[in-house]
């Protein structure tokens, strides 16, 4: 018995519907082209039944005979109504298409989806993942670039794009930033807590799945278009956006999807950092930096998908498709930096005073001018057959990621020096705690005149080329057997992933210039709001001196900068080969799936030692007259296995209440920075070496990961559900700094060194609440809510110490209010997560914290006629910010503070 379920419109197939044989207990799910099948079914007459949220149940009567095949249809439409629109357009759609499929799922998943008119709520795929419970997005300039699942840093999440692994544009790591990939192109976005034997094994945190647009995801053709202008108040400034999408089925058997996307966006972030806290031998704390940070950002955006689906017969589907996505990102920042190598000479508990006669300080004005391009890339193609009671599917895929500078400047700074008796007195006041101020006691004369400030360093990137390439092969069979009272799928497969990533830099210091150069010769205006940090640089004239200047006109410090490009440069080569079976019995009111998974992991790693002896340090025997800097290849190579066995179960314990449990073994691999040979040592003219090493025998963060949930449906629009989650982590991975000893054959005095060993526990519970109020009377039958909310306990025990581990928020919290009705359509979202831990220091006081955020997003609706809506949003309504702090010396100590203030966007929207 086969089958298609749309909404009675015949526009859009209803993902996730359930299809039930009462006689035979037999159930199975909608999938994304519409279709539903059944095999072996006795002959006889049957009641099928198909129910999916917000729609009113249909019914049909079969009678089906042996060797017989039956077709049938059903077309849904809204409860009470005849019309289906709020199955398909608009916000009630999205919600309704994400209760039904997280209904019919067979492990813990949360899923977000977008409308028939390819409306996302939000500007990139970590935004949106914002809203799901259990998600702490991580900020990069105002804007969620990476994301956390229950308290686990990114890099413990994978990433997926039509089930092939999005790949990392940084170099060192494994993290994906997800703001590279725009809303636009997006179908769908399922976030998969609990793993069945037949998904990657390499996940802690969370699946992150991302569904572009198939040609069967729509049975008519569609064309939309949409342009936006957004406003920045801090940098008063318009960025504009078009996107446009399409579906062709060219045959009902044949057919083209697509959509592209641009998107300029100016914005700016005016920052103050401080570092190096101390307290003075006068019991005054201070910090030693204290920095002035004026940001000016433009991210261009640009991308499409494209989807070729052909079903050249009933039983056998086969696609193409393919996502590009570029993310140009200009950063410039000019910066005022006070550095004092003097202790205070008095101050209170909220302020220090700095007299240039007690020693140094140094002002330094500079100016980064960096563009970084990071690109990412999918292809796949692949296929389903379907042949009695056997499924086969398979799949290759070249996945891409990449991450280039030429030529970035970071920074061209300038500097003057207060060394003498009345020459600069300083007064830092710290009694707020994100926006320190300071006052010019005396010498303001020249810590205002620009000619003081003589070109010291222009450090440039002259090239960075970081590549991270990846081959995968996939293939699964399954065979259904159909049971007295349910069915039985016993499916096995195998997957191949090849991987290449490599990071290589030219990085070049330069200390001095031909004919000299200050501050005068380049001098701008800044509009920073926190202080006055003039004079600085004009961006323009400094690109003007870097461009007429050659490298020959610059004294290149040669040891620098051959030891650090060779610090950076390294080349991973890793291969997993996975294989694995599993069992799945549906007696309706029973699904269990048990199963293991086999990963083997084979690594090729290079990388560079780098040894600087400084002046007077001892190198063969004798004494080196210069500094000198010596690089030699490294090599390394391992292998590993995992066994990662899993259960899940899903029993309906009535018509309306659905329970889950699942406990599964899963790894995820050291980042590629932790674990590339790059070994570097400074020995000084004392013979004290100071090093940093990778740590090739790292071994991967093991877990044991246990969920139970219960989801109550007490409507056909709603749902309510709790749920409970543990995973214990073995093998945690944490930087140690080591003294007096010898790594890889290495002699140190003091080194940081990645190592295995501690432990981590994460503890939790989710809640949400999601309903469509279509009880109500008019107007009130357009209001829905979405509310959920996630307590996390994630600690580790980390050198000697019980840390909570970093970005894990214990409290994170999502709330949505919306309103559709007729033309017009509002939302209101806020968004909160607890302050988290975000970078481990060398004790307690020191550690670096996030503070809580909490966010408001506003947005209006409004349908002229069936072609064309209007638009406006509001990102940032109550003008959050962003604070890092130290608990310590004395009370909270700033790190970072940002401000960005409130984006307007407006804008249209046209549908054909």
């Amino acid at each position: 018995m086969t089958g298609t379920v749309l909404d009675s419109s015949g526009v859009r197939p209803l993902e996730g519907a359930q299809v039930r044989i009462a006689q035979l207990n037999r159930v199975t799910q909608v999938d994304g082209d519409g279709r539903f099948r059944f095999t072996g079914l006795p002959a006889g007459s049957y009641t099928v039944t198909v129910s999916y949220a917000g729609a009113t149940e249909q019914t049909q009567q079969v009678n089906v005979i042996d060797g017989g095949e039956r077709a049938l249809a059903f077309a849904m439409s809204a409860e009470g109504s005849e019309n289906s629109t709020i199955l398909v357009l608009g916000q009630q759609s999205t919600l309704l298409s994400s209760i039904a499929r997280q209904r019919s799922s067979d492990t813990v998943t949360t899923v977000l989806t977008r409308d028939s008119i390819g409306q996302f709520p939000d500007q990139n795929v970590a935004e949106s993942l914002r809203r799901a419970p259990g998600i702490n997005v991580l900020n990069d300039q105002g804007e969620g670039r990476f994301v956390s699942v229950r308290g686990l840093a990114p890099g413990l999440n994978s990433s997926s794009i039509n089930g092939n692994r999005v790949l990392s544009t940084g170099g060192d790591n494994r993290d994906v930033a997800l703001d590279v990939i725009p809303n636009e192109l997006i179908e769908s976005i399922e976030i998969k807590k609990s793993l069945t034997p037949d998904m990657d094994g390499d996940t802690i945190g969370g699946s992150i799945d991302i569904q572009t647009t198939s040609a069967f995801d729509r049975k008519k053709g569609f064309v939309g278009l949409s342009a936006q202008g957004d406003y920045n108040e801090l940098a008063e400034q318009w960025s504009p956006k078009f996107t446009g999408n399409f579906s062709v089925p060219i045959t009902e058997n044949f057919g083209i999807a697509g959509g592209a996307s641009w998107n300029r966006r100016q914005f700016a972030t005016d920052n103050i950092e401080a570092d190096g806290w101390t307290t003075a031998d006068n019991g005054i704390d201070y910090a030693e930096d204290l920095e002035y940070r004026d940001y000016d950002v433009q991210r261009v955006r640009w991308g499409g998908n494209l989807s070729i689906d052909w079903r050249p017969t009933p039983g056998t589907t086969l696609y193409v498709r393919g996502l590009y996505s570029k993310f140009d990102d200009t950063e410039l920042r000019r910066r005022l930096i006070f550095g004092f190598d003097a202790e205070p000479e008095s101050g209170s508990a909220t302020s220090a005073t700095f007299n240039s006669a007690d020693d140094r300080i140094e002002v330094r004005r500079d100016l980064k001018d960096r563009r970084e391009i990071q690109t990412v890339a999918t292809v796949s193609a692949g296929g389903k057959t379907e042949t009695g009671p056997w499924t086969i599917t398979y799949d290759v895929a070249r996945s891409f990621a990449s991450q280039t500078e030429d030529g970035s400047v970071d920074p061209i700074r300038f500097r003057q020096r207060f060394e003498e008796p009345g020459a600069l007195g300083v007064t830092i006041n710290y009694a707020d705690l994100q926006r320190p101020t300071y006052a010019i006691n005396f010498g303001r004369n020249d810590f205002l005149n620009p000619r003081n400030y003589e070109f010291s360093l222009l450090e440039r990137t002259t090239r960075e080329d970081a590549k991270d390439k990846e081959w995968s092969f996939r293939t699964d069979v399954a065979r259904q057997f159909a049971l007295a009272d349910g069915d039985f799928e016993l499916k096995a497969g195998g997957k191949v992933r090849l991987r290449d990533k490599r990071q290589n830099f030219i990085i070049d210091l330069f200390e001095d210039v031909e004919g000299g150069l200050t501050l005068a010769d380049v001098l701008g205006r800044s509009a920073f709001t926190l202080a006055d940090i003039n004079p600085v640089t004009d961006l323009g004239r400094v690109r003007d001196f870097v461009a007429r200047t050659a490298d020959s006109q610059f004294e290149r410090n040669d040891i620098e900068s051959d030891f650090v490009t060779a610090s950076e440069n390294f080349r991973a080569k890793e291969d997993i080969y996975a294989g694995y079976v599993q069992g799945r019995l549906d007696t309706g009111a029973m699904r269990l799936i048990v199963g293991v998974r086999l990963e083997h992991t084979r690594q090729d790693l290079t990388g560079n030692r780098a040894d600087v002896f400084e002046e007077g340090s001892i190198l063969n025997g004798e004494e080196v007259e210069d500094d000198t800097v010596i690089i030699s290849p490294v090599a390394f190579q391992r292998n590993y296995t995992n066994f990662l066995p899993s259960v899940n179960l899903r029993v309906n314990l009535a018509d309306d209440v659905v329970a889950r449990f699942g406990a599964f073994r899963s790894l995820s691999r050291p980042s590629f920075g932790q674990v590339a040979p790059r070994f570097t040592v400074a020995e000084n003219e004392d013979g004290e070496r100071e090093g940093a090493f990778g740590n090739p025998d790292l071994r991967p963060y093991k877990a044991w990961n246990m969920d139970a949930t219960l989801e109550y449906y007490f409507s056909k629009q709603s749902v309510v559900q709790a749920g409970l989650f543990y995973k214990s982590i073995t093998d945690f991975i944490v930087t140690s700094r080591q003294l007096n000893g010898t790594f890889a054959g290495i002699d140190f005095t003091e080194a940081d060194i990645p190592i295995n060993g501690d432990r981590a526990e994460v503890f939790g519970a989710e809640f949400s609440y999601s309903q469509a109020f279509t009880m109500l009377p008019a107007p009130f039958d357009g209001l829905l809510a979405n509310v959920n909310y996630t307590y996390t306990n994630a600690r580790g025990d980390v050198l000697g110490r019980r840390i909570p581990l970093p970005a894990a928020s214990k409290h994170t919290a999502n709330f949505v209010l919306g309103y559709e009705k007729g033309p017009v359509s509002f939302r209101a979202a806020a968004s909160y997560r607890d302050q988290f831990l975000d970078e481990l220091g060398e004790d307690a006081e020191s550690d670096r914290y996030v503070r809580p955020l909490f966010q408001v997003d506003l947005s209006a609706k409004y349908r002229i006629n069936s072609a064309l809506q209007l638009f406006v949003e509001v990102v940032n309504l109550n003008n959050a910010d962003f604070t890092a702090f130290r608990t310590g010396p004395g009370q909270r100590r700033l790190l970072q503070f940002e401000t960005y203030q409130r984006t307007f966007k407006f804008g249209a929207r046209a549908n054909f």
